[in-house]
């Protein structure tokens, strides 16, 4: 952080949040609101003589409330810049009949309490979210006794208690006698795999978290008891398994389970009841203190900021990669990037290696000066457009505008534009063009595809990121699927015009397929719930007309799902063989007439 201080093309804004992001790849407008802080941050050397005169004594935040700090105050050792801080909530006021002490301390003079909050407006052409994790409140997990015995701390508790910067310099002391404690237990999983309480996922750290405290006490205090009560250990990471056999050496005790309830004994000890599941056996353990190693949530702002991006979250609450394997740091909106704990739980290696990655794609969109996109984009044909703003509503990068009240024609923003086609298939006044997958060009696919046996054929539409894929991984992998399938390839399934599927029953078609991205996992954030609500529509057509609409099937197939694909094409044809080629002529005459 020292060294993003002093970079003389890093400008670092402190006390500052995002407000409001608007633009799209290479001409996004960040507002930040940057806060008052109410002392000159490149006069003040942080001599901390302000700090001694002040009366005002409150928790330290960054100590977790284990020691304190004055109402202006250095929020942590090494903190950039290097300059003191006034909580304006806290402070007695700037009128000197009150307090003003710390104006009288300060020789230099960098005290102004009439500081003002700040708009800045920066213009960048790429943004990378790191917006960190927030940890797991044990409070509603009351049979821990959280909050009611001093003695059970959490894990960051505990990690300032043992760091030799912290309250204590690290010397661990058990809060209600200020000794050391004879023996420790670690509770794993808090917060962590419960669907009801916390989060159902692994937080990735705690395991790790928890062997890496085991063995700083064990150096510092041979003689300490330790247990771990646990579920699972997952020590994955590089040289992870060498230091959970180094623990279990060094005389650690993991036991598989987790404590039912944690009582206080006469002497402020605790006594843990737990089954152990090796054993099948309640075992009750007296501890001086315990441990709770909390697991990871998303951070408080990551809504707020999904809002502003026009990003996707995952079930979990983090944000959603534009593909987990081929694209790992990118958003699906162009020109944002993730690092770290934004994305999921991360170790600190896990991390860097992501912002560092982050940065590189960051530097590959940017270096050139100028923004180079696919030619696949939109087109409005102003001549056709009546402004009725479906276009604007339905695409998911906000890259199309209109003046409905005006009646002035859709305009496409190019370099926004990521050429899914949503927009084209879902115009009711065909006013838009899709480059390079126009109209007339997927229908006179349909026509060539059907031109001859187009009873013997299934008619299939497969979205080109996922669906299609999936088709080339079934046949690299060398699956037996009916070869009477004819796949007629789009960007995206949100592209599947209902024209499309007209024209294919009409020209003989027994069955036709629109396959794409699953649900929440759209390469275009969530184009293809616009084909999930197209295709209901098109059924209810169908059954009007007399056309069962069994027909026409929708099938979410990954990229990965070679397997599946070839299943659905085994579907596809006992679908195709149960259909007469009476009822096919009949389709056919009901839609040409």
């Amino acid at each position: 952080m020292t060294d993003v201080g002093r970079h003389p093309r890093i400008t670092l804004y402190t006390l500052s949040e995002v407000v409001d992001v608007k633009g799209y790849v290479g001409n996004f407008d960040v507002r930040i609101l940057k806060k008052a802080r109410y002392v000159n941050e490149k006069e003040c050397t942080a001599c901390g003589e302000c700090a001694k005169v002040c009366p005002v004594v409150r928790p330290d935040e960054f100590n977790l409330g284990l020691s304190s700090r004055r109402a202006i105050f250095s929020p942590f050792p090494q903190a950039v810049p290097s300059a003191y801080v006034i909580n304006i909530a806290e402070c007695l006021g700037h009128n000197p009949v009150v307090c003003a002490k710390c104006v009288e301390a300060c020789d230099k003079g960098c005290i102004n309490f009439h500081m003002s909050d700040e708009e800045i407006v920066e213009t960048v052409g790429s943004i990378v979210v790191a917006t960190g994790l927030e940890v797991y409140d044990p409070t509603e997990m009351d049979e821990y006794g959280y909050t009611r015995f001093p003695n059970v701390v959490t894990s960051l508790e505990f990690e300032r208690l043992i760091n030799a910067g912290g309250p204590t310099g690290g010397e661990v002391l058990r809060p209600t006698d200020r000794k050391p404690p004879r023996s420790i237990g670690f509770v794993q999983c808090v917060g962590s795999r419960s669907a009801k309480r916390g989060g159902s996922y692994c937080s990735n750290i705690c395991c790790m978290n928890t062997v890496k405290s085991t063995l700083m006490l064990k150096e510092h205090y041979p003689g300490v008891d330790i247990k771990v009560f646990y579920i699972d250990i997952r020590a994955f990471g590089k040289g992870f398994e060498d230091l959970y056999t180094r623990s279990r050496r060094l005389g650690v005790h993991y036991l598989r389970g987790l404590p039912g309830t944690v009582a206080e004994g006469p002497d402020r000890g605790l006594i843990v009841s737990v089954e152990n599941t090796a054993t099948g056996k309640l075992e009750t353990h007296h501890l001086d203190m315990l441990v709770l190693a909390l697991g990871m949530k998303p951070a408080s702002s990551t809504q707020r900021l999904q809002e502003m991006l026009g990003l996707q979250l995952t079930p979990d609450g983090f944000f959603l990669e534009a593909h987990p394997k081929l694209q790992p740091v990118d958003a699906a909106t162009r020109g944002v990037f993730y690092a770290g704990c934004a994305e999921s739980p991360k170790d600190i290696k896990e991390s860097v290696t992501q912002a560092s990655a982050a940065a590189a794609r960051a530097i590959r969109l940017m270096h050139k000066g100028e923004i180079t996109t696919e030619p696949i984009t939109s087109m409005v044909v102003a001549e056709a457009c009546k402004s009725c703003g479906k276009c604007a509503e339905v695409c998911p990068y906000n890259a199309i505008s209109v003046d409905v009240k005006r009646k002035t024609p859709a305009v496409v923003n190019t370099a926004a534009c990521a050429g899914c086609g949503t927009c084209a298939a879902e115009c009711p006044f065909d006013a838009i063009v899709m480059n390079h997958f126009t109209d007339d060009q997927i229908l006179h696919q349909v026509h060539a595809l059907l031109e001859e046996d187009s009873k013997e054929k299934v008619l299939a539409f497969a979205c080109n990121w996922c669906s299609y894929a999936g088709a080339d991984f079934a046949g690299v992998s060398r699956l037996q699927y009916p070869p009477n399938v004819r796949i007629i390839r789009t960007m995206c399934s949100g592209r599947v015009d209902e024209k499309f599927v007209w024209e294919g029953f009409r020209m003989g078609a027994p069955v036709i397929l629109v396959s794409g991205c699953h649900i929440g996992d759209c390469h275009y954030i969530d184009a293809n719930h616009w084909t999930e609500k197209r295709v209901a529509k098109i059924h209810k057509k169908m059954a009007k007309l007399g056309i069962r609409p069994e027909r026409l099937q929708l099938e979410w197939i990954s990229a990965a799902e070679g397997v599946r694909f070839a299943e659905v094409m085994k579907r596809m044809e006992a679908l195709r063989e149960q259909v007469s080629f009476d009822e096919i002529a009949e389709t056919v005459r009901i839609l040409t007439e």
